[in-house]
């Protein structure tokens, strides 16, 4: 982790944008439908381009001459520090979609705040730029769900089994260590108890209106903050950043 809390948190924010961005992208050419296909694609780029905002800010603020390129490519996974949730598999569509409406739930209300906030004024307006970005992702996402858990008695029972086997990767979005503690006392960073309130809310609206069930009494998974990863993330920097390791000095 970086010695600078204000710096780990931008490389966070970073890293949660660029792996699910790189996990959407997988989409590209195999949509359901040909709508699909491109508005997936678009939500990976826009998650893609935060990234690299939220990379380029962190390298101005490290001041150590490392850039966007530098800081997804040449770390290694232990260096990573996305939440669990955004690397997990695409699986099926509807898996896909699952993880992608429980993530925007939560970074709509993340994005609001950082927009609001007084600490780094970069950063705010990045942030205000994604909030009108991610309020598309959950408007998607969203429709996504009601329309699969209220269509036929099949999609509603995968998207279902989406759901439980995602839900217990959620519970790490709230869990505070001290680097979201140091941001919060700063006035950077959302107290993550009334972030999930608002998460909460969203979610269980969108799976009320959808028949579908949260499960209750899950262990929660956490580690992707500190560094410790599924499976699932080693594979997925070992396609992304193979490119550029194998040729360093490339340039575009």
């Amino acid at each position: 982790m970086h010695a600078d809390p204000h710096i780990q948190s931008l490389l966070r924010l970073a890293d949660d944008a660029l792996i699910l961005g790189q996990r959407l992208s997988a989409w590209c050419g195999h949509g359901p439908i040909l709508e699909e296909d491109i508005a997936v694609s678009n939500i990976a780029l826009d998650l893609v381009g935060q990234a690299r905002n939220l990379y380029a800010l962190a390298g101005q603020r490290e001041g150590a001459g490392r850039d966007e390129d530098q800081w997804a490519f040449f770390r290694t996974d232990r260096e990573f520090q996305n939440h669990l949730l955004v690397e997990q598999p695409n699986g099926h569509f509807g898996d896909t979609m699952v993880r992608q409406m429980l993530y925007d739930a939560f970074h709509l209300e993340q994005m609001g705040f950082l927009a609001q906030q007084k600490v780094d004024e970069d950063l705010a307006g990045i942030a205000a730029k994604a909030f009108k970005e991610v309020q598309y992702h959950w408007e998607h996402s969203s429709q996504w769900i009601v329309r699969l858990g209220d269509g036929t008695e099949e999609s509603h029972d995968k998207v279902q089994q989406s759901l439980n086997a995602l839900w217990s990767f959620t519970g790490e979005l709230f869990m505070e260590d001290e680097v979201d503690q140091a941001g919060r006392m700063s006035g950077l960073l959302p107290e993550l108890a009334i972030l999930q309130t608002a998460w909460l809310t969203r979610v269980s609206d969108c799976l009320k209106e959808a028949h579908l069930t949260a499960p209750e009494g899950l262990w929660m998974q956490r580690g992707g903050k500190q560094g410790l990863h599924s499976e699932h993330l080693s594979y997925l920097l070992a396609e992304m950043q193979t490119l550029p390791r194998t040729y360093p000095d490339a340039v575009w």
